[in-house]
């Protein structure tokens, strides 16, 4: 493929901040952006040259996007597969539609890890009631049941401490096909973040270590303790198979356990992920930036550390009214998202220290 000139036209279908992002990367190569997304809120169509609202399903509005992007990407994995399946038929989209599908079904990723060489944590597929129990029977409690479908930031998602509170678990799911999770005994959550060129050059970010509070992503931060630099390499190797068999292109997050036997996979995102955002003022060349130089067909770059100590932090709900106060840190880059409603659980924007800690 020739390299995608000056001028042209990246489709991006999702408005949310990782749009946003990735539209911002995109202008500072010399290219303009086309978002296409339902909502009536889009904080990526604020920076973009192109606005399209519309349903994921509207095969015109579709077809004439496609006409107008002379490549197309996504900015979430819950884009519908049928959408993109549609829109290959028109346009090049990168990443294809392998990683999606796969990674909207967690049955099917942890599968198809596992057929890699992978070890996604003990896992049993749940259909209903009955086979929970079986499920409880062979992985055993605690555990955790998880729609096999949509689902991020700790929803669709119930714990089970024992087995007496199954009823209440599937009820808390409304009662969709699941997948029940053993739980693991682990010292450190981190992330595997990687970029592939379309001519399969694979790079990779330090891996940061990851914190939650409820379900969400808090802070990310390198570097990360010995026990996760000692397992990175085979993260990273089980991460560079995924997205060689996908024939992948983009960037590709793996999120795993640090335990005592080893890495175990919990789950991948086939694009730019909220564990990368310290990339952008931490590293050589940011996850956004990288992620449109591989669907442009240009030439990745560095992802080495400008500095350590990275700390990401979260700005989540009431958390973004610290703005002001972040600001007066000169140590501190504070992105705001743009969004007009402030709600608990919501992600309103991040901040990032390079080099030294937060003040």
């Amino acid at each position: 493929m020739a390299l995608l000139p000056p001028g042209s036209i990246i489709g991006i279908l999702g408005g949310g901040q990782l749009g946003r992002m990735l539209a911002v990367a995109a202008a500072q190569l010399g290219y303009k952006v086309h978002i296409y997304a339902p909502d009536r809120e889009s904080v990526a169509a604020d920076v973009a040259a192109h606005h399209t609202q519309a349903a994921w399903d509207d095969e015109p509005r579709l077809a004439a996007f496609a006409a107008h992007c002379d490549v197309v990407t996504y900015e979430f994995e819950n884009v519908p597969v049928d959408t993109v399946r549609f829109l290959s038929g028109h346009v090049a989209v990168r990443p294809g539609v392998a990683g999606l599908e796969i990674a909207q079904d967690r049955l099917a990723e942890k599968n198809f890890v596992a057929g890699l060489g992978g070890r996604p944590a003990p896992f049993a597929a749940v259909r209903d009631r009955a086979s929970l129990d079986a499920a409880l029977d062979r992985i055993g409690a605690p555990a955790i049941l998880k729609t096999v479908r949509m689902g991020y930031d700790g929803k669709g998602q119930a714990r089970i401490m024992t087995a007496a509170e199954a009823d209440a678990a599937w009820d808390g799911i409304d009662r969709h096909a699941a997948v029940l999770e053993g739980f693991v005994t682990f010292a450190h959550e981190f992330s595997v973040l990687l970029v592939r060129g379309i001519d399969g050059e694979t790079r990779f970010w330090d891996s940061p270590v990851n914190v939650h509070e409820g379900g969400i992503l808090a802070t990310s931060t390198l570097p990360p303790p010995q026990a996760v630099r000692d397992q990175q390499d085979e993260a990273r190797a089980l991460m560079a198979r995924i997205a060689e068999e996908l024939d992948y292109a983009g960037v590709l997050t793996g999120e795993f356990f640090a335990t005592a036997d080893g890495p175990i996979f919990n789950e991948m995102a086939p694009r730019v992920h909220n564990s990368g955002h310290w990339t952008i003022e931490g590293a050589v060349t940011s996850q956004f930036e990288n992620h449109i130089r591989a669907v442009a067909g240009l030439p990745l770059g560095s992802t080495d550390t400008a500095a350590l100590p990275v700390v990401m932090h979260n700005l989540i709900g009431g958390g973004i009214e610290t703005v002001p106060a972040l600001l007066a840190d000169p140590a501190c880059h504070v992105h705001h998202y743009g969004k007009a409603e402030v709600r608990d659980g919501r992600k309103l924007g991040h901040a990032t220290w390079v080099g030294a800690p937060p003040a």
